[in-house]
């Protein structure tokens, strides 16, 4: 294999995992006839560690604290994403004109609605992976974010429910 694309194929990985396996890896790669099909399996292979760190005394870097966690932005984005479709929908029953003691509303949906489905739905793709991906590493404290994701949720479809909006 040519030794830049065998470099570069290297860089692809964790650092952590460069620093532990980088020489022995890079060497097994030049010593190889290279191709597509290498290629194509050390970038899958790649984005499984990233995905999926090998475990290892050394290699272990996962969070542990709940702050940290929470700090991992398949964490983050989908409260910040029930946050935003919590103001979209407070913001739209606020906006609901009342004459004569009845709520006045569009024909429609409107635009707040689709963006609001968007949202809670958008983030499912995204909690899902976070579940796969950190509850066998930190289970306590990745149950604790999916429950404060939960509650963000249930105050979204509260405010729908009670408010009439839906």
């Amino acid at each position: 294999m040519n030794p830049r694309l065998a470099r570069l194929l290297m860089r692809l990985y964790p650092r952590a995992w460069r620093e532990r396996y980088g020489e022995e890896f890079e060497a097994l790669l030049l010593a190889g006839r290279g191709g597509l099909r290498t290629s194509a399996n050390v970038v899958r292979s790649a984005l499984s560690e990233h995905a999926f760190p090998t475990q290892g005394a050394e290699m272990h870097q996962s969070p542990v604290t709940f702050v940290a966690i929470t700090r991992q932005p398949s964490a983050f984005l989908p409260m910040a994403m029930s946050l935003i479709a919590l103001a979209l929908v407070l913001g739209n029953v606020g906006s609901d004109l009342i004459q004569n003691g009845h709520i006045l509303r569009e024909a429609d949906e409107g635009t707040t609605a689709h963006l609001w489905q968007l949202l809670m739905v958008g983030q499912l793709p995204v909690l899902a992976f976070f579940a796969i991906k950190w509850l066998p590493r930190a289970p306590g404290q990745t149950l604790k974010v999916l429950a404060l994701q939960a509650g963000a949720v249930l105050a979204n479809l509260a405010v729908v429910f009670f408010s009439g909006v839906g």
